[in-house]
């Protein structure tokens, strides 16, 4: 196979992992800053194709790196199921009505708001190289479900958590609409050229085992067998933050292709505990790359020895910071290939 990232991510491992950044397309490079601040703001910028496609572009120029990450949000599925969307400057996104106190029934769905998403897509898939896996994503329902309740983010997500104690019912249908959401969101792009999608958990951590296999690990498993279904063959990563000693239940319960880990997760730990063969993604500090230096080389060393037998996609343990200096990547990018 002629792209390495698609080949680790069906289970073939690579002599040098491939890699990409999660957050790669964003505020640390200059070119995007410019451009975000000619668009006037996300929202205008994440659903104008042509802009979005120019950003998702950006690294893969200045870098090189083995994926694209579409540049979106994932506060797509909630704004294309009624809800308001709005980012206010230094505020964090909104979502309004919040659902603690309005029901789901009171929202009308509006899936055409995805369309710019699959028209970005298209833009992306017709011009990236040959050899560059394109990866789409989505929010996983529960941490989507944990904005949509709240309208915005929490540092422990209390009022979600709460709502599902007191009225589970009420939250199982926030779930299942984002589910059902989720599996067409996933399918659209999958179907408008991207090759590979990822579920991000942000807010997997802050749940009870009981939580976690009700609120991440089936509603998961769910829109990975929808995919599955629909979409034969096209890998789907699995990023629950935080979920720490859970990964193996999550492995196996989910179904997911592959795994990623945020940097709180020994990736020695996670090597000998995770199925034999199952790809792992990850999972260098983010910090580790803002310092730069030897606490840098260090990290990138303890992560290429963890996995001396597994598929490995080289990435982050979460999200590149918008102050990493662009000296810092191009070194982690060297010394991961090698060169």
């Amino acid at each position: 196979m002629d792209k390495p990232l698609l080949s680790v991510l069906k289970g073939h491992r690579q002599a040098r992992p491939p890699m990409w950044l999660m957050r790669q397309a964003g505020r640390y490079l200059p070119e995007y800053r410019a451009l975000r601040a000619d668009k006037g703001g996300f929202l205008a910028l994440a659903t104008d194709p042509v802009a979005a496609a120019e950003v998702t572009m950006q690294p893969i120029r200045r870098f090189g790196f083995d994926g694209a990450i579409l540049f979106s949000d994932i506060l797509m599925v909630p704004w294309a199921l009624g809800q308001d969307l709005s980012f206010g400057a230094g505020e964090g996104p909104r979502l309004a009505p919040a659902l603690v106190d309005h029901a789901l029934a009171t929202l009308a769905a509006v899936p055409q708001r995805l369309d710019p998403v699959y028209a970005t897509v298209r833009g992306v898939a017709a011009q990236l190289p040959a050899d560059v896996t394109f990866l789409g994503f989505a929010g996983s329902p529960w941490t989507v479900a944990t904005y949509m309740v709240a309208g915005q983010g929490s540092r422990d997500q209390e009022v979600t958590r709460t709502l599902a104690y007191r009225d589970p019912a009420a939250f199982d249908a926030i779930v299942d609409a984002i589910v059902a959401m989720t599996i067409d969101y996933l399918a659209g792009q999958i179907a408008a050229g991207v090759e590979a999608v990822q579920l991000f958990d942000s807010w997997a951590g802050s749940l009870s085992p009981e939580q976690f296999d009700r609120w991440v690990i089936a509603p998961n498993r769910r829109i990975v067998e929808g995919l599955r279904a629909r979409c034969p063959g096209v890998p789907v990563i699995g990023f629950p933050k935080g979920a720490g000693g859970k990964l193996p239940a999550y492995a196996a319960g989910t179904g997911v292709d592959a795994i990623g880990l945020d940097e709180t997760v020994d990736p020695a730990w996670a090597d000998a505990v995770l199925p034999t063969g199952l790809p792992v993604q990850g999972n260098l500090d983010p910090l580790a790359l803002l310092a730069g230096g030897e606490a840098l080389d260090r990290g990138i060393d303890r992560v290429l020895a963890a996995f001396p037998e597994r598929p490995h996609v080289f990435n982050l343990g979460h999200g590149i910071g918008q102050h990493t200096p662009i000296a810092h990547v191009e070194r982690l990018v060297a010394r991961v290939r090698g060169e």
